[in-house]
């Protein structure tokens, strides 16, 4: 049987792709987004696969009070960290994928 000249081209190619991406989620593993709201009162650090790694409140908003607004604060400095990490997901995927030099975005499956 005649064998397609492309098939060994398309099957490098596409385990380059997968070599790529696997050093782009390990990668991500060990990188960290930051976030910072109320003015620095309530900061947090994610990895760069979204994973919430620390989380800092100014004892300055911590009052009887202040409950509700603390829980607002940390609610924001979450989504906004969750924000970031996807971000540099999408950007690091998309770098290890011929697709993300064509300007093609990615869904965030990883």
């Amino acid at each position: 049987m005649f064998a397609n000249p492309f098939q060994k081209l398309i099957e490098t190619q596409v385990a380059g792709i997968q070599e790529n991406i696997q050093k782009a989620v390990q990668e991500l593993e060990v990188a960290t987004v930051e976030s910072s709201v109320g003015g620095g009162v309530v900061k947090c650090t994610m990895s760069g696969v979204g994973q919430l790694t620390e989380l800092k409140i100014d004892p300055s908003v911590v009052s009887q009070d202040d409950v509700e607004l603390l829980e607002d604060l940390v609610a924001a400095a979450v989504r906004d960290c969750q924000a970031k990490a996807a971000a540099l997901k999408r950007e690091k995927i998309a770098g290890a994928t011929p697709l993300g030099a064509m300007g093609i975005d990615l869904p965030d499956v990883f």
